[in-house]
């Protein structure tokens, strides 16, 4: 069983921390509409963090550290921050979470679902994970 979670107008890290238990006790999630996912904070200190860390990676030398660009990859890495990366279970865990820009065909008439820790109200300023990955210079939009 396939669960499918509505990205739109979600907290990035309270969305992260809630699939991140889920996929851990062995369910399988889609995240779909990650370019609409919230990122808190004012925007240029957003923009100013996300480039520090694509400049820290050189993309002329195959030596890392490579950080993604498209807001789908920007996600599962802020997932992959929550698991046990290093244990085999952690990894088995980031191999049940699947990722989408905007909805798939295969996913566009299927019921989703909204987690309701993720869509609590913001008191601070806000941006989308999509205007950041445009900023960043992804050719996925």
């Amino acid at each position: 069983m396939v669960t499918i979670i509505d990205g739109t107008d979600a907290v990035m890290g309270r969305l992260a921390t809630t699939v991140a238990e889920r996929i851990m006790e062995g369910e399988q999630i889609v995240v779909v509409n990650a370019e609409k996912i919230l990122v808190t904070g004012k925007k240029e200190m957003v923009f100013a963090r996300y480039k520090f860390k694509d400049e820290l990676g050189e993309t002329n030398s195959r030596k890392g550290p490579f950080y993604p660009r498209r807001a789908d990859l920007i996600f599962k890495s802020t997932v992959r921050g929550m698991i046990p990366w290093k244990k085999t279970s952690g990894r088995e865990a980031y191999r049940r979470l699947t990722v989408y820009v905007s909805v798939p065909e295969q996913y566009s008439g299927s019921a989703t679902e909204r987690p309701e820790q993720a869509l609590k109200s913001i008191g601070c300023k806000y941006t989308s994970l999509g205007s950041v990955a445009k900023y960043l210079g992804s050719r996925v939009r």
